[in-house]
């Protein structure tokens, strides 16, 4: 996803340099005007063919500048490592999943429950459990917590996230495969808000109302500079990836209101022992 992206963005760069219209780009490759916009958006697999035949059209025939885009278009027809998983693995989220890993920060507010990226197994277990009351198989449900373990990789690789996350108290209270579950959970939690790139921040109860008032969200940003800010929204049967600039920025505003407004990252450790006393 982040390559076509990538390779999107430079291709409208190219084209407009040249100034060559969507409509006659399209007709280069036998396409229509509106499958250029989607490639360059990075909404759609590229052709070797077809960008070897944009490249020409848009003056580019030197090999030292042509290879680098055209490796860009083979790297970025390479399925991901969460493919392996499209059985458990919705088409709206296999998205997510590609851009949460290409990602250099993560920011992320919880009400329901602890983020994916944080879970214990048993934690995640009960979670997936819980969310689909038709009743899942065992080895769905086995397929959806490796999932998530997989993702968790991120945070511990060597070229791991600024990953910052607020949770609101009721996320640490709500009750997930009962006490013992409860407290390995909230005991992963202290662990790794001692980690250097995570900043773990609970929201308290008694701080009242607070600017996060339209619930959970995930804002993503990425080295690249061609890459805009990406928020993710996730409802009952879908996402929603937000990558507006003013919309962006407003829950970017929110985010760090949010971890403001939250308590000290001493504080919330202070908050997850205490809560594993009551437990």
């Amino acid at each position: 996803m982040v390559r076509r992206i990538l390779l999107g963005s430079q291709l409208r760069r190219l084209r407009e340099a040249r100034g060559v219209t969507r409509e006659a780009a399209g007709y280069s490759i036998r396409a229509s005007e509106s499958k250029i916009s989607r490639m360059e958006l990075g909404r759609v697999s590229f052709k070797a063919r077809d960008i070897e035949d944009l490249l020409t059209l848009y003056g580019v025939t030197d090999k030292a500048e042509r290879e680098p885009l055209l490796d860009l278009a083979r790297e970025s027809s390479v399925a991901g490592w969460w493919h392996s998983y499209s059985d458990v693995l919705p088409n709206w989220f296999q998205t997510y999943v590609g851009l949460e890993g290409a990602a250099s920060h993560i920011g992320v507010y919880e009400v329901q429950f602890v983020s994916g990226l944080l879970q214990t197994e048993d934690y995640a277990r009960a979670v997936v459990t819980s969310g689909h009351q038709e009743g899942l198989s065992r080895e769905e449900i086995d397929r959806r917590v490796a999932l998530r373990l997989e993702r968790q990789k991120l945070l511990l690789s060597e070229r791991a996230p600024r990953f910052r996350c607020v949770l609101d108290e009721a996320a640490l209270r709500r009750p997930y495969g009962g006490r013992a579950v409860m407290d390995a959970q909230l005991r992963h939690l202290t662990e790794l808000s001692e980690l250097p790139h995570v900043t773990l921040r609970a929201m308290p109860f008694d701080t009242g109302g607070h600017p996060a008032e339209s619930g959970a969200f995930t804002l993503l940003r990425f080295p690249e500079s061609e890459i805009s800010d990406i928020v993710y929204l996730e409802h009952l049967t879908g996402a929603l990836y937000v990558d507006k600039p003013d919309e962006v920025a407003q829950y970017e505003k929110v985010l760090d209101r949010l971890l403001e407004d939250s308590l000290p990252s001493v504080k919330t450790r202070d908050l997850l022992h205490r809560i594993r006393q009551t437990l």
